[in-house]
């Protein structure tokens, strides 16, 4: 996870457009928009890639599956995973005093369930499943099912 400090009395998401072009910001949004109310799964993946996300083969964004806006280019989805309806892969936190970044990296064959949010820095492992509507706060083994908030391990 890198850190970003902000100074001065604002928050530092006061700070955006120090952080992020706000040119770059527009395009981001607009193709995002669009990732996530198309259909074609093709179309996603292909539009992913244009913003520097690494996206696998035969990889699915469910409908309104959504990647980081401000930093695409820090994701990266493993062969056949499957990013769940509503999920966020979210990349980026801004805070009172700093903003942090931090890459996603989604394995192989993982299956994130509908409405989950993963957190910036973390690794999910291939074969991993996420529970819907958990949060993942930290790496996720192989093969592993978690779920819950914070997201936890659980026996299946």
């Amino acid at each position: 996870m890198d850190r970003h400090p902000t100074t001065g009395p604002h928050n530092s998401l006061m700070h955006w457009p120090d952080a992020k072009h706000p040119l770059r910001l527009v395009v981001n949004f607009l193709v995002v928009w669009t990732v996530r109310y198309s259909p074609s799964l093709r179309l996603k993946n292909w539009l992913l890639r244009r913003l520097g996300a690494d996206v696998g083969e035969g990889v699915a964004f469910a409908l309104t599956a959504t990647p980081d806006v401000f930093w695409p280019e820090l994701v990266t989805v493993g062969d056949h995973a499957i990013v769940g309806y509503d999920a966020t892969l979210l990349c980026h936190e801004f805070l009172q005093d700093e903003y942090r970044t931090g890459e996603i990296v989604v394995g192989e064959r993982v299956m994130i369930g509908a409405g989950a949010v993963v957190l910036p820095g973390v690794e999910i492992g291939d074969g991993a499943q996420v529970g819907a509507n958990s949060v993942v706060t930290r790496d996720v083994p192989p093969e592993t099912t978690v779920a819950g908030i914070p997201a936890e391990p659980i026996e299946e």
